[in-house]
């Protein structure tokens, strides 16, 4: 019974991390274990079966047979194991190391021997031998094509080709297994050149997207805080150095005892307020979040990244009807979500509906993709400043927000404000928290 359980729990744990891959990562592992897979079924079924043969054949046979089993064996785990490597190679992430290839090369030049030597004592014929033939060049040239240019990969085979064929004629093969033997290679030659490279291809191309659209991101917030650095500096520059000038002037006439100074200190503190208002204007305006501004910021950068955005509403944000802080908020929802859509899921699809009921205004927004089960703002409500802060904001209006996994693999949060507010809402502005948090924006790494 508890090495049932045990079982049932490894199963849930490869389902459970298989779920948490984006889909990018479970493409790649896809890919490389249809690969290894491939190197198996040759040497499972043709590169087996044939052997039946030996049992029949004496013992020199049998023995040449279990000997071609077992570098067989040890060759396709050497390619599975070098199959990474080779990836990362052709990604141009890490070198192959030359040393890796030599234990497989002198296993193929073992296989080809015993392949050869199993045709002089007649232990595989016919079909048989065909087949051998077929599955002996599979699991080296799998990761091997991923390491040389496609010209010089068949170039190589050429000329393993004609030294296999020439050595079976050596032993006396006759010309019509001869002829299967050139066919089988040219074949295996090309499966594998097009099943290998093209894959790997691929994803190489899939992840230089990847690795763009995470450089866009962070270039994108780099220049808002660039943006936001030069706003503070216009502002504080100047006063500060007004009030430094000041300062060393009241130190100054202080120092001689001339009443003067107190007049210089008192603009100091007039000067001092008045960058104080300043600053708070400009993260005002900086924290500020417009609900129509928000919807097409977050449609264009979730589309910039890729991903399909569908908005709906029946007149659209301007149409609404509902109060400068309710949209204010909203915004903020936007904002968020979008933010949470480019950290944590790997979606396709992203659909953000507003709608306004009879006495409130409701915001969905759902995306599909591995990470869409993350919560906004970290593994929980408490996390973060996502869902906190959200909830700040809305609950000062008498809204509410909810988000969690519709399926498997959907998510959304929905947003609900009232229209008529309570008191808070009554100039426009939300009221103020005791803690405000820092101003989320539509890119990551901002939070």
């Amino acid at each position: 019974m508890e090495g049932l359980r045990g079982v049932i729990g490894r199963v849930r744990g490869w389902r459970r991390g298989w779920h948490e891959r984006s889909k990018l990562e479970r493409i790649d592992l896809y890919s490389r274990m249809t690969l290894c897979s491939i190197t198996w079924f040759f040497a499972v079924s043709w590169g087996l079966l044939p052997l039946g043969e030996t049992l029949d054949e004496g013992p020199a046979a049998m023995a040449l047979g279990g000997a071609f089993l077992a570098a067989n064996i040890a060759q396709s785990v050497l390619s599975n194991r070098n199959l990474a490597p080779a990836f990362d190679d052709y990604r141009g992430t890490e070198p192959f190391l030359p040393g890796r290839l030599r234990l497989p090369a002198a296993l193929q030049v073992a296989m080809t021997g015993l392949l050869v030597a199993l045709a002089a004592v007649g232990g595989v014929k016919d079909e048989g031998l065909v087949l051998l033939v077929l599955d002996l060049p599979v699991a080296f040239a799998i990761p091997y094509v991923l390491l040389v240019p496609v010209r010089r990969f068949l170039l190589h085979a050429a000329a393993y080709s004609v030294a296999v064929v020439a050595l079976l004629a050596a032993v006396g093969v006759p010309g019509g297994q001869l002829l299967g033997a050139v066919v089988s290679l040219v074949a295996i030659t090309l499966l594998v050149l097009t099943s290998a490279r093209p894959s790997v291809w691929s994803l190489s191309v899939m992840w230089q997207a990847e690795e763009a659209r995470d450089m866009q991101a962070r270039l994108a917030v780099a220049e808002e805080r660039l943006r936001f650095g030069r706003d503070m500096h216009d502002v504080l520059g100047r006063n500060l150095s007004v009030i430094a000038l000041k300062s060393e002037l009241a130190v100054e006439l202080a120092q001689r005892g001339n009443p003067a100074a107190t007049d210089q200190m008192v603009e100091v503190q007039r000067i001092a307020r008045a960058s104080q208002q300043e600053v708070r204007d400009v993260v005002r305006g900086y924290r500020e979040a417009d609900l129509p501004t928000e919807l097409m910021g977050a449609q264009g950068v979730l589309q910039a990244a890729g991903i399909i955005v569908t908005v709906e509403g029946a007149d659209g944000p301007a149409g609404i009807g509902a109060p400068a802080a309710v949209q204010a908020a909203l915004g903020w929802v936007v904002r968020e979500t979008a933010t949470n859509v480019l950290r944590h899921g790997d979606p396709r699809h992203c659909w953000i509906r507003l709608a306004r009921t009879r006495d409130a205004v409701v915001l969905e927004v759902e995306n599909d993709g591995a990470g869409a089960t993350r919560p906004l703002g970290g593994a929980d409500d408490g996390g973060g400043s996502g869902l906190a802060g959200l909830r700040v904001r809305l609950g000062a209006l008498g809204g509410s927000l909810s988000a969690g996994a519709v399926t498997d693999d959907l998510f959304r949060v929905t947003a609900t404000v009232p229209i008529t507010a309570p008191g808070p809402a009554a100039n426009g502005r939300l009221a103020p928290s005791p803690e405000p948090s820092p101003a989320p924006s539509v890119l990551p790494e901002e939070r």
